[in-house]
């Protein structure tokens, strides 16, 4: 009972975008309600499952930006204020066009590499030229200021914990497949656990695209992933470890599928990511404990079973709160702040870390071992942690914490 409610009193100390609001934009994108959008322009292929204009519309929606209904350049005084117009032709990383709708009017957005026009930020006058000149490839009305998405968007994305430039990228047939795989690689976490960092990303993209084309939600991979939780700790309960693990890593895999899928398809929702969090948070210690009760149903009992489950679990509950604690106090995670937290998050006692662990115990018949392994490294990653907690209020004294990644 401690260690769930410990962990519903995590999620609420998670920032907003954890909890299921908006999960990649910046905040000030949704205070800008004056633009309105158009879209002009198509794209003859469908990216995760959507055609360019739907995949724009999605974006504009969560964007809180209305679109201009068709025919709406048309006549003087149709539209009011300043127009966000959008050729479908290009791909556009949500950042970039989050940071459009932010721009100042009269911004014209260039694709780098070709040089060619896609998008502006416009006063309403402006609007039925602007949208005729990106249709027929013309020359932009004078007087645009012009930006690339490397000067137009920040860098740094907070939520997925990792610096890169938005991404613009024309689309067609032929670049189709790049196309998914950049974008596949734009929705991944920079900073997570060394198994879902290297070992999960290609066959987690082939899953992915296959989910959307046949039109698999996130939310029906959560709950696939949740019967995994269910099954590995029927099977470590009852010491059948190797069938335990092949559901806990199947888990451990979806749950890295069910992210990228909502991201690339934009199909987040406030349940999902509350679906898929909850899950994340809870099912950890609980899996700890079937493996120690297992142990004994297989005649490897530990010596003092009691001291080691309330280390694991204890432990990770207290980790869990330093990370909230952190956040808490210098607005940023704990694992973001210097190359070293970044690191060290590759490895510290979580899910994957522990799950490696007791695999490899397993594999040499002493799964005991592997339980006594998660329990001193559990210890060791929580003073790890509790240090860099102290460090990061010394350093506060020297001006605010932020990360390395957004310099």
């Amino acid at each position: 009972m401690f260690g769930f409610t410990a962990s519903i009193w995590i999620m609420t100390q998670l920032p907003p975008s954890s909890r299921g609001l908006h999960p990649d934009l910046p905040r000030t994108a949704l205070v800008d309600s004056s633009p309105t959008a158009l879209i002009v322009g198509d794209a003859p292929v469908r990216l995760w499952g959507l055609s360019s204009r739907q995949r724009i519309g999605k974006q504009l929606q969560r964007l809180q930006i209305a679109q201009a209904p068709i025919g709406a350049t048309a006549g003087p005084g149709a539209m009011v204020g300043s127009v966000v117009v959008v050729h479908a032709g290009w791909v556009y990383d949500e950042p970039l066009l989050a940071a459009l709708t932010q721009a100042a009017v009269g911004t014209l957005l260039l694709d780098e590499i070709s040089g060619k026009a896609v998008a502006a930020k416009v006063s309403a006058a402006q609007a039925a030229s602007l949208a005729r000149a990106l249709e027929t490839g013309s020359e932009p009305p004078t007087g645009l200021q012009s930006r690339t998405p490397a000067t137009l968007a920040s860098h740094y994305n907070n939520k997925l914990r990792k610096r890169e430039t938005p991404y613009l990228l024309p689309l067609s047939a032929g670049t189709l497949a790049a196309i998914e795989k950049r974008m596949f690689a734009g929705s991944y976490k920079g900073v997570t656990d060394a198994i879902t960092k290297y070992l999960w990303p290609l066959p987690a993209r082939h899953v992915t695209k296959w989910c959307a084309n046949v039109g698999i939600t996130p939310n029906q991979v959560t709950f696939v992933s949740l019967l995994m939780v269910i099954a590995a700790f029927q099977c470590f309960w009852t010491g059948h470890f190797g069938f335990g693990l092949v559901a806990a890593w199947i888990m451990t895999f979806l749950d890295t599928v069910d992210g990228k899928l909502a991201r690339v398809t934009l199909n987040s929702s406030k349940f999902g990511d509350v679906f898929d969090h909850g899950i994340d948070l809870i099912h950890p210690p609980f899996w700890w404990w079937a493996w120690i009760v297992g142990l004994g149903a297989v005649g490897l009992p530990l010596p003092a079973s009691a001291a080691v489950l309330a280390i694991v679990v204890v432990g990770y509950v207290a980790q869990r709160l330093e990370e909230a604690l952190f956040m808490k106090a210098f607005g940023i995670e704990m694992h973001i702040w210097r190359r070293f937290d970044s690191w060290f998050r590759l490895i510290t006692a979580r899910r994957n870390p522990n799950l490696l662990l007791l695999t490899l115990a397993l594999m040499f018949g002493r799964p005991d071992l592997g339980m006594l392994a998660v329990a001193a490294w559990t210890v060791l990653c929580f003073f790890v942690h509790a240090l860099q907690i102290v460090q990061a209020f010394a350093a506060r004294r020297q001006g605010a914490i932020t990360s390395w990644l957004s310099h």
